[in-house]
């Protein structure tokens, strides 16, 4: 009984160490893009997804190091599918709109289904080895590429643009990064991993009292406290209306979930493939992907409230089915 109220004790903890935490990340993280000339959106994919993401890359290599690959496939998967339909679910309710960029929100998305595609396949084939998983991080180094391009090509459009106005202007406007903003960013990294951990570590062993099976451990309790990082980062951004770093930060977290939460455990070793994550979990994350941007379409390249309650109700069906007929 003891244990349980320290466990209890220590999610609740956590938790206040991850909010606050990824409200310092996002609020400087911002800082140093406007004063970089980076793009929302170019940050979401990258630097806040990456880092949002460590949680998610700790566990599945963890597990998959440890032997307990059910849980590390199941981390990714079952991640990916919260982050669309759970995060963007309820960052959509409460902010009541998200809006996105038409060019950046059609390469990101792409990228992430493209992603779940080529996981569909290599899992399709059987046990996902090493020689997938150099397909898998030459995808992600391609993806970074082009997105390296992006913001190249924005930069020379913002340069043509600076010229017309007068130097001396131009001079007042100019800003350095403070050593204390980078120094907050890393600090608020620190706190969202450490903060993940505390509560994952909570987490799972509250499920294990529970008698909790491995995949559903890994597909729901380690899923959903690993994103937390990015429901935290993704809901303060929209409340922030940066809409930009919202939706980049989850299309981004689960590129790099597959491409490299999977993609490095299989360089290390063989991950195997569960029958049921073939036949339904990594199909329902293909689904939710493609049914995000019907519903942006819909919205006319916003993600209204009406669409976040249709995400949060397709992963409550989700974990239903999942949970109490396919178990």
């Amino acid at each position: 009984m003891l244990n349980i109220i320290l466990y209890i004790i220590g999610l609740v903890i956590s938790l206040i160490i991850v909010v606050k935490s990824a409200d310092v990340f996002v609020d400087n993280l911002v800082e140093i893009g406007s004063v970089l000339g980076i793009s929302e959106i170019i940050l979401g994919v990258t630097a806040s997804a990456i880092g949002t993401s460590l949680p998610e890359f700790g566990s599945a290599l963890i597990a998959s190091l440890s032997g307990s690959v059910d849980i590390g496939v199941g981390t990714v998967i079952g991640s990916n599918i919260w982050n669309i339909a759970g995060i963007l679910g309820i960052s959509a309710t409460v902010s009541g709109v998200i809006r996105t960029n038409k060019k950046g929100l059609t390469r990101d998305w792409l990228m992430t289904l493209i992603t779940g595609i080529i996981l569909l396949i290599f899992m399709f084939f059987g046990d996902i080895h090493w020689s997938a998983s150099i397909i898998m991080v030459a995808a992600y180094g391609y993806y970074l590429y082009l997105l390296i391009k992006s913001q190249r090509e924005q930069n020379h459009v913002k340069s043509l643009e600076e010229e017309k106005i007068d130097e001396s202007e131009n001079n007042q406007n100019k800003r350095n990064i403070d050593k204390k903003t980078i120094a907050l960013v890393v600090i608020g990294l620190i706190g969202l991993i450490i903060g993940c951990r505390i509560l994952v570590f909570s987490g799972v062993e509250l499920a294990r009292i529970a008698g909790i099976p491995a995949m559903i451990m890994g597909l729901f309790t380690l899923a959903i406290g690993t994103s937390i990082p990015e429901l935290v980062v993704t809901l303060s951004s929209a409340m922030k209306g940066l809409h930009d770093l919202s939706i980049g930060t989850v299309l981004g977290s689960n590129t790099f979930n597959i491409l490299i939460g999977i993609g490095i455990p299989a360089l290390l070793m063989t991950v195997p493939v569960e029958p049921l994550s073939l036949t339904f979990d990594a199909p329902v994350m293909l689904f939710v992907t493609v049914l995000l941007m019907v519903l942006i379409k819909a919205g006319k390249m916003k993600l209204n409230r009406i669409a976040g309650i249709i995400l949060i109700a397709s992963y409550i069906t989700y974990a239903v089915i999942r949970l109490f007929i396919l178990v």
